[in-house]
């Protein structure tokens, strides 16, 4: 009996630390790759899993069309993927690193249409709770 009543408290144990930890996104998860693909999955796929984890709340998108630049905030462009869920574009997409080192990375995101390329410069800095999109600029050609 002793030892049902132990095994009962262990699976209990169990059950109750896997649920609480269970939507919790580990820090050791939050890594530049990760960062760069959850943003390209929601550009290009639609796909908005761990999106909300790895943009930093102070996140700025910015879009130069011809000489002016729109700016975006994170709330905007938030509303802008929930609206574009699931809806996958017809591109090429490919990535090349411009610039890292152990506290910030930048990325150049080439999504390449059939009539025009639009290239993001994805900023991803190391924020002490993991690696977070801090500013995205995107260029058409």
């Amino acid at each position: 009996m002793k030892t049902l009543k132990s095994i009962m408290l262990g699976l209990v144990l169990l059950v109750v630390c896997g649920a609480a930890k269970a939507n919790n996104i580990s820090h050791d998860k939050l890594t530049a790759n990760y960062a760069i693909n959850t943003y390209i999955d929601a550009m290009t796929r639609g796909k908005l899993a761990g999106l909300n984890d790895v943009l930093d709340k102070t996140v700025e998108f910015n879009m130069l069309r011809g000489k002016t630049v729109i700016s975006f905030s994170r709330s905007a462009m938030l509303d802008f993927f929930k609206s574009n869920k699931d809806i996958e574009q017809v591109c090429t997409t490919s990535t090349s690193i411009v610039e890292s080192n152990a506290n910030v990375t930048i990325v150049k995101v080439t999504m390449k249409y059939d009539d025009f390329v639009r290239n993001n410069y994805v900023t991803i800095a190391n924020t002490g709770n993991g690696w977070k999109i801090t500013n995205v600029y995107s260029v058409f050609k």
